[in-house]
């Protein structure tokens, strides 16, 4: 409710554009939750503080402000040093980063449209469409869908609900526990698998080791 009461201070300051700020400062820090902000932003509009039309404008032209900052983070992020980077951490391979940039090649586009709908990633996806150089104006136009739809959704939801406003909270909250619960559960799942495979491929070096060794014996 701290958060609340700051988003509610910040659009009674602002207007609809404190809700495009807000909402852009989401982006650029995911532990804001646009479930707040959003829903709020509606509620604002239900009791006359700004309009609906200029919330959802406003709101999505923060979504894409803040989206367009983590691109071009990506950007000078860039494929070599990225690859640096990886190439110097104990879990991963720059085939790993191979595989990446296939699939984002064959599904960049549906990444950054539907990443939108998913909490944590509706941000970060914008930072490897900027280290793949996605073509801006492709990036934007997606964004700008993806984002319109989520807020949207999430506006209108507020403003039916008027002082109901924090039902999408908790409803959201149990969405977002549930997807970070399957990251949590893949990246578990994804170090093991690697430290397994790891330790195959070194004890196979080293029988392999032990066999050359053998056999250039001359006793």
């Amino acid at each position: 409710m701290d958060i609340a009461g700051w988003a509610v201070s910040v659009m009674e300051a602002l207007g609809a554009p404190g809700a495009g700020l807000l909402i852009a400062l989401e982006n650029l820090f995911p532990p804001l939750p646009s479930e707040v902000i959003l829903p709020l932003a509606g509620f604002s509009a239900s009791q006359g503080n700004l309009s609906l039309t200029a919330a959802l404008i406003w709101t999505t032209a923060g979504s894409v402000a803040g989206a367009i900052v983590l691109y071009w983070i990506g950007a000078l992020i860039g494929r070599d040093r990225l690859r640096r980077i990886v190439a110097r951490m104990p879990l991963l391979k720059l085939s790993d980063v191979d595989r990446t940039e296939a699939w984002f090649a064959r599904h960049g586009t549906k990444a950054v449209f539907f990443g939108r709908f998913v909490p944590i990633f509706r941000s970060l996806i914008s930072v490897p469409a900027g280290v793949e150089r996605m073509r801006f104006g492709v990036f934007l136009l997606y964004t700008a869908l993806g984002s319109a739809i989520w807020n949207t959704v999430f506006v209108v939801a507020g403003y039916v609900l008027g002082e109901n406003w924090h039902v999408i909270e908790s409803s959201v909250g149990v969405y977002s526990k549930i997807v970070l619960a399957a990251v949590a559960v893949a990246a578990v799942v994804f170090v093991v698998a690697r430290v397994r495979r790891n330790r195959r491929e070194r004890a196979l070096a080293t029988t392999r080791a032990v066999g050359r060794a053998r056999a250039y014996d001359p006793r």
